[in-house]
């Protein structure tokens, strides 16, 4: 299998794990990521991704993507299944340690929060390869990092090394390799904490255009003042405060 799943009652992590290409993002491991939507837009909990061996996704597989028509190119293989990780319900959590490039970087992209380790090289080189980043790249990054340091990124191609994308935004935080994964826990950890209603809704209202403020948090408020999770954890806040 292209990608190992493990299953916790509030968590999934996913491992990238095709270590004989580094992890590279095949047809295989789009079925799979789509096979994972599913389970987690029928059962939402948070996801953990990560890779085997020292790699995050060292980009879209090139033996696959080079025999790829315009008609492949419409499709959006990768683009798709990357939208599609991006909308589920709960946060998504990118543990990347070593490379993320090309396809790798554009699911990086997709996550919620991303943490790294210092070995950490990320980027977009598809222009060296004749192609353009087309999974998100384009429109994501600059969302990230800002215009500017993503036009920089896309058009010379180079790829960011750990201290870099910390201090650009692209990651919230570097960790040693062996305390990667613990770390990812500890976040999904202190999100498990939280009301998983009032935790989709935020990434609702994160993920809506700007249009659609302050309309949407208003809705989604409306919806949570009346549920009884609320009333429950705030007069358990009132009674630790008054003891």
């Amino acid at each position: 299998m292209s990608l190992q799943i493990e299953e916790q009652r509030d968590r999934v992590i996913a491992t990238l794990d095709r270590p004989e290409k580094r992890n590279a993002i095949d047809q295989e491991t789009v079925d799979a990521l789509h096979e994972l939507c599913a389970m987690l837009e029928q059962t939402p909990r948070t996801l953990i991704l990560t890779g085997s061996g020292g790699v995050f996704a060292a980009g879209a597989d090139i033996a696959q993507l080079r025999d790829r028509t315009a008609d492949d190119a419409r499709r959006g293989i990768n683009a798709t299944v990357f939208i599609r990780i991006n909308e589920l319900p709960m946060p998504v959590i990118a543990a990347i340690d070593g490379y993320a490039l090309g396809g790798g970087a554009e699911l990086a992209y997709a996550a919620d929060i991303r943490i790294a380790t210092p070995s950490l090289r990320i980027g977009n080189p598809e222009t060296g390869l004749g192609i353009i980043a087309a999974a998100g790249a384009t429109w994501r990054l600059p969302e990230i990092i800002g215009a500017a340091r993503a036009s920089e990124m896309l058009l010379t191609g180079r790829a960011l090394d750990g201290e870099e994308a910390l201090r650009w935004g692209l990651v919230s935080s570097l960790h040693p390799s062996d305390d990667l994964i613990a770390t990812a826990h500890a976040i999904a950890d202190r999100i498990a904490k939280n009301d998983p209603l009032a935790t989709q809704h935020t990434k609702h209202a994160l993920r809506t255009p700007r249009s659609g403020h302050p309309a949407i948090e208003l809705e989604l408020q409306a919806e949570l003042f009346e549920s009884p999770e609320k009333h429950r954890r705030m007069t358990a806040f009132l009674e630790r405060k008054n003891r």
